[in-house]
């Protein structure tokens, strides 16, 4: 069985926030650059919630690891 790979925009939608184009440059724009320190799933801007998948998401190696790794990333680019 092939891995799910899950498109960015879904991941928005799946941490209940607008997944359109516009509102991913916004959100990425507003929060960068994270420090390297800062694991991503510890950041303050995550509600508790959206924290715990995102944690749960990298140490489960679910099928949304990849994608929380690319929002990673595009968070800590300047």
């Amino acid at each position: 069985m092939e891995p799910t790979v899950h498109p960015f925009s879904s991941l928005f939608q799946q941490l209940g926030l607008p997944d359109d184009d516009a509102s991913i440059r916004q959100f990425i724009e507003s929060h960068r650059p994270l420090p390297d320190k800062v694991l991503l799933a510890d950041a303050a801007f995550w509600s508790p919630a959206q924290a715990r998948f995102l944690r749960e998401s990298i140490s489960a190696d679910a099928d949304w690891a990849n994608v929380v790794d690319q929002l990673s990333v595009a968070l800590r680019a300047e």
